[in-house]
């Protein structure tokens, strides 16, 4: 038999919280209920979404989660950024909700993806075909140690523990990893800090990347990677200090 189609059903506190955040991204409500419970769907072309509202959901305890596997990763997340920047001024990187860049995924044979986590905390992994997924043995040195620091902070959530496994490799790697590989290691270090909202963490690391000499090749290889930095860094490039109450 051909021709099923599935649709997940996913949790959330506020349907219309779900809703503003889904058409932002370039979705559109088809359907909306409160009663007997509430419910809302969120279309962008043949991509469904459903949520069901819970009263008292903590979206940072859910484990909501679906798959999704797209013809042009690249596009789709370039589409997403932009939409995302035109209505917060920045990629939400931190927190809940947020997105996270693509990437190459050693816990799915190498297949390019990256994670849309909404208000509700669901994670909609958005991944390439399994064409996308790279010839050849595991990289190693820096390499593959930013492939299992993605692994930890991206498909796991768990950004602490990537960055503790990121800063051990680049101590040992740092002064013979290529430059390109340089730049992609501490790219991703800089966007581990500003999920911990560790700001000098991601002034720091986004200066390392962006004093890495690169040759005409190199800027060309890094060039998304060196827009997303500049992006990453702005929310924390400038933030005034407090002022003290007068005595």
């Amino acid at each position: 038999m051909s021709g099923e189609r599935t649709v997940p059903l996913l949790p959330c506190r506020s349907v219309d919280e779900i809703a503003g955040f889904y058409t932002m991204l370039g979705f559109t409500r088809t359907y909306r209920q409160e009663r007997p419970n509430a419910y809302v769907v969120m279309e962008r072309d043949d991509l469904h979404l459903h949520f069901f509202g819970m009263p008292g959901f903590r979206p940072e305890d859910s484990y909501g989660s679906c798959l999704v596997v797209v013809p042009d990763i690249v596009e789709l997340f370039d589409a997403f950024a932009a939409r995302m920047r035109a209505a917060h001024g920045k990629l939400l990187v931190s927190g809940i909700p947020r997105m996270t860049r693509p990437r190459r995924r050693k816990n799915a044979e190498g297949v390019t993806g990256f994670a849309v986590i909404d208000p509700g905390g669901n994670w909609i992994r958005f991944t390439a075909g399994a064409d996308d997924a790279p010839a050849g043995p595991a990289p190693g040195g820096l390499t593959g140690a930013l492939h299992n620091a993605v692994v930890m902070g991206d498909s796991r959530g768990d950004h602490e523990r990537a960055a503790r496994l990121l800063d051990h490799a680049l101590r040992r790697h740092e002064a013979t990893a290529g430059p390109a590989e340089l730049v992609e290691a501490l790219a991703y270090r800089a966007e581990l800090a500003a999920r911990a909202e560790d700001a000098p963490g991601v002034r720091e690391f986004v200066a390392r990347a962006e004093q890495v000499p690169l040759d005409e090749a190199g800027r060309r290889a890094s060039a998304g990677t060196l827009t997303a930095l500049r992006d990453l860094a702005a929310p924390f490039s400038a933030r005034p200090m407090p002022v003290r109450p007068a005595d």
